[in-house]
């Protein structure tokens, strides 16, 4: 590390990794392990993506701690990666074998002298919408990310954040942890090689005017459901109707919500059938008797995925409905009407259900020009995967895939990037 003339930071290393989720953890250890200094920039407070914020993920229905842990694990004991949370890339100028990389640090107004205590958060007096459970909770203005966060430290949301009018936290932290006068700082990092681990996005439901998202309090997406089945999540893993709290007597999964649609998401996003059967199985658990519908145009569940459909097939009181869903409309008590086509019969088909669960497909966080450099992309926006000039795309930033496969491409583009010179 050095000064530049700027005055900011200035770092070196072989390898920078932008995105901090599964793809961009997995690519960093993978090459620091083979003695590749690596810089790991993250845009949110810590590590872990989206699948952090899964209940479980499949094909071993295992919680995301498992896996995570051991990626954080391996980080943490290997000195050769160095991790900036808060960051984004801004400018990438150079070539292949030599780029110089801006990035923008945003302050977290958290020292490392944070011992994650709590004692600030138990004081302020500011509430907030908790992103990390798409809303449905809330975090006090100084909180902590998750209860897996890493790095373990607080972090001020200052959109919200009183400041120095207020100063309650910094009054009762007793390590001197908190600098609400930190600010914004510009680094700049040379490198070989750049691997782009994006990760990706959940559709807008709210597009979906026909589907009640927004309107209706129990139409819900599949990864607010992915936060309900979660211990960790804002009911503690007890699935509940949003409106009333109330148990399950029937649910509705709502396949393809925008996903295959011309006026939406043309594509298939690959993992939501199985990601909806997976939600089946919560149900199941916590609700025995409960009936469950699922709508579906094709039920796609590749590979060793099957092996989820043919145990969910088993349960009677499963319903699969082939066909489109038209509407989903609100009766007495906040309960809900789902209207279908059903294709196989050709009739039209009304369901009841207490709770809709919507599979929203998985949208490319590189789509639009998101990312500071123009990467070759397909038509929707996913990054191509061959890369150009030593810069490669890994995991859902090219193409939706479940956990499994993001590890592995995230290390085959490792191979690729340690290769650069």
């Amino acid at each position: 590390m050095s000064g530049n003339g700027n005055g900011g930071r200035e770092f070196s290393a072989d390898l920078l990794v932008a995105g901090g989720g599964i793809a961009g953890t997995t690519a960093a250890i993978e090459a620091a392990e083979v003695g590749k200094q690596t810089i790991l920039i993250e845009k949110n407070p810590c590590l872990g993506g989206r699948v952090l914020q899964m209940s479980k993920y499949f094909p071993k229905l295992c919680p995301p701690s498992c896996g995570l842990e051991i990626n954080f694990r391996r980080i943490k004991q290997n000195s050769n990666v160095r991790i900036f949370t808060l960051g984004e890339v801004k400018e990438v100028s150079g070539e292949k074998g030599n780029y110089e990389v801006k990035v923008a640090l945003k302050p977290r107004y958290v020292t490392g002298k944070c011992t994650s205590c709590n004692l600030c958060a138990d004081e302020c007096p500011v509430s907030r919408k908790d992103e990390f459970n798409y809303g449905m909770k809330e975090t006090k203005a100084v909180y902590l990310p998750n209860p897996m966060a890493y790095p373990m430290k607080y972090v001020i949301d200052m959109d919200v954040c009183e400041g120095e009018s207020c100063g309650k936290c910094v009054a009762v932290c007793p390590y001197d942890a908190i600098d609400l006068k930190m600010q914004a700082e510009i680094i700049t990092v040379k490198v070989k090689s750049i691997i782009w681990a994006t990760g990706w996005k959940p559709y807008d439901a709210k597009k979906l005017d026909n589907l009640g998202f927004g309107d209706y309090p129990n139409v819900i997406t599949n990864v607010m459901m992915e936060r309900l089945a979660a211990e960790d999540g804002p009911t503690e893993g007890k699935i509940k109707r949003p409106s009333d709290s109330g148990g399950i007597q029937s649910i509705a999964f709502v396949q393809c919500a925008g996903s295959r649609d011309e006026n939406h998401l043309p594509y298939c996003s690959t993992v939501c059938c199985a990601a909806s059967l997976k939600q089946v199985s919560y149900v199941r658990e916590q609700f025995p008797y409960a009936e469950i519908h699922v709508f579906y145009i094709d039920i796609r569940t590749p590979g060793r995925l099957e092996d989820i459909y043919m145990k969910i097939q088993e349960d009677e009181k499963v319903f699969f409905h082939r066909g489109k869903v038209a509407k989903v409309e609100e009766v007495e008590n906040n309960n809900l009407i789902v209207t279908a086509e059903d294709t196989l019969s050709g009739t039209l088909t009304k369901q009841k259900a207490d709770l809709v669960v919507l599979a929203v497909g998985l949208v490319p966080n590189s789509k639009n020009g998101n990312l500071p450099v123009d990467l070759p992309k397909d038509e929707f926006g996913f990054l191509l995967p061959g890369g150009r000039d030593g810069m490669f795309g890994v995991g859902t930033a090219v193409r939706p895939m479940e956990v499994s496969t993001v590890n592995q491409d995230a290390t085959g583009a490792v191979l690729k990037s340690i290769q650069v010179r």
